[in-house]
């Protein structure tokens, strides 16, 4: 098994902060150009927080949104609210401090201020709802906090000041730094509580490096262990149980999957446990596309097989299952797997390292045009009122993650279904298993 050099980065996070109703979450929906954070009148809708992804010109980082901090409320999650903001200026890069111009300066403003002060933390003071001149100077009153290393006017409902506040994000922001070439490949165990993770572990090294009960949730932190297998040497990295945010119901809960998260980030492919006796549910899907997003190889292990009463039919069933709910990303190895009778527990991580050299392929240009010219030739882009694309030049990015440029005349009028056709067909003619990758359409 070949290894090729690897080098990554590991993007900054930028945290949005403020009390309640001032439109973080809007401003996080703008940023992320989603829909991902609720947004309603009544103050307090985000309890917990949203993580999101943003790029802006060459630089991608990680945004989260918070609950409002209050403070002497009638809301039973205000102490727990409070204690997840602290935590998130804690391991934040850049803070995003918003407050409302229609309400000027309040009290919980004050507050927030005085935390961020404490924090030292490089802070952009940004002042929304300006969505009018007049309101420009209304504006200028929050100076007076004293807070920020910048100061943004925007309007998140609308859009207004947050290309500036965008650049203005990405100037203040470290360089991203580059991890060595030749960095031992980091494979992460996930999955939700008790589908058997610390004990997969201890399977596979063979003593008991962690701890493991009956209790779901044992498992708070994510805890790393140096391997060798394959005469390679790796690092697993055991993760706390992924909740839906619905059962985060303490602190330490919502830190242990803080704290996954980033797992998930700092690892170059993750094994997905499945409990085989309840399927793959919804939680296991989301967590599935956390992975995704996050540009990380990825292997399902349908763990506890040994469980399962079997016929000639119920592996294919399963997989089918599976494919379905995962889909349209469905280019998956799906390993069936038992810690008790050690079923395929080295095949899996031998899975995984397979995964990782197919995230670190580069397919040579003349090798993609030789191809894909070809099928799109006998397959072209449908013509859209009367315009006929041409897709001249088909190139493999120099992204940390596989990414594909298609240079074309009308690059606007390329839609979802040929866009999943070709990458139907690179995944057909090169081994892109376990990895998710992009497609990008560009003038030539």
């Amino acid at each position: 098994m070949l290894l090729l050099n690897y080098t990554c980065t590991v993007k900054s996070l930028v945290t949005i902060i403020g009390r309640p109703n001032v439109g973080k979450s809007t401003l996080f929906n703008r940023l992320t150009e989603s829909r991902d954070a609720i947004v309603d009148p009544v103050s307090g809708v985000t309890r917990d927080r949203k993580y999101g992804s943003v790029i802006w010109g060459r630089q991608e980082f990680n945004l989260v949104d918070t609950g409002g901090y209050i403070s002497n409320s009638d809301d039973v999650f205000e102490s727990q609210i409070n204690s997840q903001v602290k935590y998130s200026i804690q391991e934040a890069d850049l803070l995003l401090f918003v407050v409302d111009v229609t309400t000027g300066i309040t009290d919980l403003d004050q507050s927030i201020a005085e935390l961020i002060r404490k924090s030292q933390k490089p802070t952009i003071l940004i002042v929304n709802k300006v969505d009018t001149g007049d309101k420009e100077s209304d504006a200028m009153e929050f100076y007076s906090l004293g807070i920020g290393e910048s100061f943004s006017s925007i309007s998140a409902s609308n859009g207004y000041g947050t290309g500036d506040l965008l650049d203005r994000i990405v100037e203040i922001l470290p360089d991203q730094p580059e991890e060595e070439e030749n960095e031992q490949p980091r494979i992460a165990i996930v999955g939700k509580p008790n589908v058997g993770k610390s004990t997969f572990i201890n399977t596979l090294l063979g003593e008991e490096r962690t701890i493991v009960t009956d209790v779901a949730g044992t498992t708070r932190d994510a805890t790393d262990t140096p391997f060798s297998a394959f005469n390679l040497d790796f690092t697993i990295t055991d993760t706390a149980g992924m909740r839906r945010k619905a059962k985060v119901d303490d602190d330490l809960e919502f830190y242990s999957n803080v704290r996954t998260i980033k797992a998930v980030e700092k690892s170059d492919v993750c094994i997905l446990l499945i409990d085989a006796e309840k399927g793959i549910g919804k939680q296991d899907v989301n967590i599935f596309y956390q992975i995704v997003e996050a540009k990380k190889g990825v292997v399902i292990a349908v763990n506890k097989w040994d469980l399962v009463e079997k016929d000639t039919k119920t592996h294919d069933k399963f997989v089918k299952h599976i494919h379905e709910r995962i889909a349209p990303f469905d280019d998956v190895p799906i390993i069936f797997t038992s810690n008790v009778t050690r079923q395929r527990i080295l095949k899996s991580l031998e899975t995984a390292l397979e995964v990782y050299e197919n995230l670190q392929q580069k397919i040579p240009t003349s090798k993609l045009n030789d191809y894909l010219l070809d099928v799109i030739e006998g397959h072209p882009p449908p013509a859209i009122k009367g315009k006929y694309i041409r897709i001249k030049y088909i190139t493999q990015l120099g992204s940390k993650y596989p990414a594909f440029a298609f240079f074309c005349n009308l690059p606007q009028y390329i839609k979802d279904p040929y866009k999943r056709f070709l990458e139907n067909k690179i995944r057909e003619e090169f081994d892109f298993c376990g990895v998710p990758f992009q497609v990008y359409f560009r003038r030539k």
